[in-house]
């Protein structure tokens, strides 16, 4: 595919829904397109998520390239299209256009590496119900890849590891009371105020893995409570997210939280993704470092690295994206990044073959 022929792909994309838990539509079109493909071993197919091999029976090392079908819920103004070199379409940037590269790679010039790619669905939800995690622990060839990439939005550039992430809710309790009598209850909402007034002082913290920075951040996300205009509330609910780089652990991620609460609010722990190292060093990681990324920078956010690196599996970002664009009312990437991140990835397949 030409560069416009990839805009063309990237248009089709789009226009086949796939809103989280959405994904059958295009996880079907995809496996029907692909398997017309002459492949190694036949397509495998886990919910709503497939596994394609792509070639075999090279002696070098097997790669897997990772692309998530859902695309999260977002006002989007009238259908994907292209203005100048701007191409707008729900999922556009997070990821289509990772998912494009895919495309190409699968239907032109195969390099002669060992490859596999894995099209899942639900990764913009709760990291349990993530059906990456299914296809892993259920395929038998994907645990031995070599080495992961996850297309995820990065403008092209290599982006390392990833930051956990540890979602709490902070349950706050008091006594109701009429508001015009408010002395007689206790208010849950004006409990909370030590534990925002501490996470509004916070600073980021700043850690350092194979030479790469990453912030350790807190912050108040949702806020929930009340039972009428007129009532002193007697529970008040507020989600705390800790976000976290490759030196800190889940555990003390939790136990971070629950300094923070100190005694105030009751702490349960709802939604829990761990970190992943760089890899910076691995030699399959070098090569591709070298192929013409456009940067070398940590990711700051969570992806599904961290599942890769929790089964021994070496995983890196790398995608055509425009990494800004993602979760954005009006979403959409760059044509032009599409042949530049087309071309760093063959370059790299070619030189590890």
């Amino acid at each position: 595919m030409a560069a416009r022929s990839l805009a063309d792909e990237l248009l089709w994309l789009c226009e086949v829904p796939s809103l989280i838990g959405e994904e059958r539509e295009l996880c079907d079109a995809l496996e029907k397109r692909l398997s017309r493909l002459d492949l190694p071993k036949p397509i495998r197919r886990y919910g709503d998520s497939i596994v394609v091999p792509l070639t075999r029976g090279n002696g070098g090392p097997h790669i897997l390239l990772a692309g998530h079908l859902d695309v999260v819920r977002t006002e989007h103004t009238g259908s994907p299209r292209i203005e100048g070199d701007k191409l707008y379409g729900p999922g556009s940037a997070d990821m289509k256009s990772g998912l494009v590269l895919m495309l190409d790679l699968a239907e032109n010039e195969i390099p002669s590496v060992d490859s596999s790619l894995v099209f899942y669905a639900r990764e913009e939800g709760p990291f349990e119900e993530n059906e990456l995690g299914p296809v892993l622990e259920q395929d038998p060839e994907l645990r031995s890849v070599d080495l992961a990439v996850a297309l995820e939005p990065s403008d092209n550039k290599l982006q390392l590891g990833c930051g956990g992430s540890v979602h709490a809710t902070f349950r706050f309790r008091g006594k109701t009371a009429h508001s015009a009598r408010p002395w007689q209850g206790e208010n849950a909402i004006y409990k909370s105020r030590r534990v925002l007034g501490k996470l509004e002082e916070l600073e980021p913290e700043l850690s350092t893995v194979d030479g790469l920075e990453w912030r350790a951040v807190m912050s108040a996300t949702l806020a929930n409570g009340g039972r009428a205009r007129n009532i002193v509330p007697d529970s008040f609910e507020l989600n705390v997210n800790r976000r976290f780089g490759p030196a800190e652990t889940i555990a003390r991620a939790r136990e971070r939280l629950e300094e923070l609460a100190d005694g105030d609010a009751e702490v349960e722990f709802v939604d829990l993704s761990p970190s992943a190292p760089p890899f910076r060093n691995h030699p399959l990681v070098a090569a591709l470092a070298d192929s013409g990324v456009l940067a070398v920078e940590p990711k700051q956010a969570w992806t599904d690295v961290a599942r890769f690196a929790a089964l021994g599996i070496p995983a890196v970002n790398f995608g055509p994206g425009v990494q800004a664009q993602a979760h954005q009312k009006d979403e959409w990437t760059l044509v032009s990044q599409l042949d530049v991140g087309r071309k760093i990835l063959r370059r790299w397949l070619e030189s590890i073959a």
